[in-house]
């Protein structure tokens, strides 16, 4: 008998959606039936993505964000739940890096990837998780209370890395957030966790792969591998459904293998 997730009647807001993997990610949530909401910047792109999408037969939105501006935060979400209506899953996806020596690094550089990796994860969390904190209240209109918020960390966040040591401490911080929204969330029917992959090839990084520092660190994988997008997608998609419904505050690495 096969097992499926249906995401019908649900309504996902992906943040960094205009490429990686928050475009893999908001594919496969529309591929599960949710309406999903496109967050970023590159508003061409998000545009493009929303094509491909509806091309599939999928149910998809465009809003631009600036995960950097609290303003823009609460502009986006209001926008999203008035265009397409109550958020219930969040994906918390937007993420910076630098590539620098721990000595190297400048007040420009930490504020850089702190402000977007932990700044802007927490206050869109907080903005989407106020809205339904309001509805498991009963203080909000919605068919559906509680919710689900799916942090982006990385495998960094739990074994730092040379040369992203700020990268690393930013995740690090997220995971450590995660926890903190679901310790005072989950009694709300509100689950937090946080996703934590390892090296996954996309198309910002794909030529990297292939040259000589790219090579040397596959050499170093436990199976002399990266991953693809789509080697997410079923964990994505269970943390999002109800059936995930007993999962509040986990932490789960999908590195291959990498941090053990």
């Amino acid at each position: 008998m096969a097992y499926s997730i249906d995401l019908s009647g649900r309504v996902a807001l992906v943040t960094g959606a205009s490429s990686g993997l928050g475009a893999q990610f908001a594919r496969v949530l529309a591929r599960s039936g949710a309406a999903v909401v496109l967050a970023a910047r590159r508003i061409e792109k998000l545009k493009d993505l929303r094509a491909q999408i509806e091309g599939e037969g999928g149910d998809a939105h465009v809003v631009g964000l600036d995960v950097t501006s609290l303003e823009s935060i609460r502009a986006a979400v209001a926008h999203a739940e008035t265009e397409v209506g109550s958020i219930d899953i969040l994906v918390n996806n937007s993420g910076v890096s630098t590539t620098q020596r721990i000595q190297e690094v400048g007040e420009e550089d930490f504020d850089y990837v702190f402000n977007t990796n932990v700044r802007g994860a927490f206050f869109v969390a907080q903005e989407v998780g106020k809205r339904m904190l309001a509805r498991a209240q009963g203080s909000a209109p919605g068919t559906y209370t509680g919710g689900r918020i799916i942090n982006i960390a990385s495998m960094a966040g739990l074994r730092p890395l040379p040369q992203i040591g700020v990268y690393a401490i930013s995740k690090a911080a997220v995971v450590q957030m995660t926890r903190a929204f679901a310790l005072e969330w989950g009694r709300f029917g509100i689950n937090v966790n946080a996703l934590c992959p390892g090296y996954i090839d996309t198309e910002i990084n794909h030529h990297h792969w292939s040259g000589e520092q790219g090579q040397k660190l596959i050499n170093m994988l436990p199976r002399k591998r990266v991953g693809k997008p789509e080697d997410l997608d079923a964990l994505l998609v269970m943390l999002a459904s109800n059936e995930s419904h007993f999962v509040n505050g986990a932490v789960i690495a999908a590195d291959d293998g990498f941090g053990i």
